[in-house]
């Protein structure tokens, strides 16, 4: 991976911690969605979830310095912040699914003009599992996507109807990626914000699914 995909990776991370407000419970996917833990305003108090029992994951530590028995959903070695707590899993996931979280953060595949969320396995490919993808994308009050807007054969990854098979449907509420950011409303696509240096319509070009443009179009900070 060049640095440019890196700080790709952290501008989108930056934005979509925009999202996030003070006092929010988050979850944080694998890959791009825990980068935006390092943008969270330092005055918040944002208590970060994790589905394998945590309340409360906080920076990652210091080389030398890993507990082995602290990590997050996706082995990685985290801190816990003053106050955080741990639970079984099966306690976590019963606050994702009694609809506690104010959002989640997650990596995608596809999503669809719909709002549709495929995020969890291309057929023939090894996966280790869903995870808690599904029920994170059917409870959270909010679901930010975040993701490049093209893949590796600069095909679209926002699809007039998902090709892959569907984490969950009509559950998005903003796309974020490196190219803009998209509000899904109504199951109508919404360009609200580009990322420099494109303009609207070179996002519309490389879009598969039908954007309507905002009057108010803005550019990324």
């Amino acid at each position: 991976m060049g640095m440019g995909d890196i700080d790709l990776r952290h501008r989108i991370a930056k934005r979509a911690a925009q999202e996030i407000e003070d006092g929010m419970i988050v979850n944080l996917g694998i890959g791009i969605p825990t980068l935006a833990a390092e943008y969270i305003p330092p005055h918040y108090e944002v208590w970060l979830h994790a589905e394998n029992g945590i309340m409360g994951a906080g920076a990652s530590p210091a080389r030398g310095e890993e507990d082995p028995n602290l990590c997050n959903a996706g082995g990685f070695p985290i801190t816990l912040t003053k106050g955080g707590s741990y639970m079984d899993s099966t306690t976590a996931f019963g606050i994702i699914r009694k609809g506690m979280l104010d959002m989640t953060i997650l990596g995608a595949l596809e999503v669809s003009s719909q709002g549709d969320l495929a995020n969890w396995i291309v057929p023939g490919k090894r996966v280790p599992g869903m995870g808690g993808a599904i029920e994170l994308a059917q409870k959270a009050k909010k679901v930010v996507v975040v993701m490049s807007h093209l893949d590796k054969h600069g095909q679209s990854k926002i699809k007039a109807a998902c090709t892959l098979p569907l984490t969950a449907k009509s559950c998005v509420d903003l796309i974020i990626t490196d190219m803009a950011v998209i509000e899904v409303k109504s199951q109508l696509l919404i360009l609200r914000e580009v990322m420099p240096p494109f303009q609207p319509e070179d996002v519309m070009r490389a879009t598969e699914a039908p954007l309507i443009l905002a009057p108010d179009v803005k550019s990324v900070v």
